[in-house]
């Protein structure tokens, strides 16, 4: 279990539950902070979406209030889930987000909030033991709808050790 505390957007949770990949997050972290707006954007998927389905039972993930968009990001007009999971880990030191929307993380860095991507969560579970295959994980994440970029997979797939 890292020590590393997370706050994480829907995008990230949605594919890796569609992707039966979710364990890796209960496996790598305790509790994984998810704030309302991301909870409820999760849970208005369809019926049949496991992350629709499945959130609310998970033990590791934690429904947060955030009670309003901070100043500095509110201005770089984010969806309500990408400026809540900022906001948190801006105001919660400590904290880095599980983010992979290009513009939210442009954000971050200007803000010098701490992030990664669902590819990074792939990386750090191979690091850890959690899985054996980044490329077998990323398959799955493909396979399930999240579209990356050749160059993507071919950097996490490099820095996974995975490919020369």
């Amino acid at each position: 279990m890292s020590s590393e505390q997370i706050v994480a957007n829907a995008s990230p949770l949605i594919c890796l539950f569609r992707a039966g990949l979710e364990d890796i997050l209960a496996r790598l972290w305790q509790q994984v902070m998810v704030p309302a707006a991301v909870w409820d954007e999760v849970l208005r998927g369809p019926t049949n979406d496991r992350a629709a389905r499945l959130l609310e039972s998970t033990a590791w993930a934690r429904k947060t209030n955030v009670s309003s968009v901070h100043p500095a990001i509110s201005g770089w007009d984010l969806g309500r889930g990408e400026s809540e999971v900022l906001t948190f880990a801006l105001l919660n030191q400590g904290f880095r987000a599980i983010i992979d929307d290009a513009e939210a993380r442009r954000c971050a860095r200007t803000l010098a909030i701490p992030t990664f991507g669902t590819g990074g969560v792939l990386i750090i579970a191979k690091r850890r033991g959690v899985i054996a295959s980044v490329s077998e994980a990323l398959d799955s994440l493909r396979h399930s709808g999240l579209w990356l970029s050749k160059d993507i997979i071919e950097i996490l797939k490099r820095q996974a050790g995975e490919l020369d």
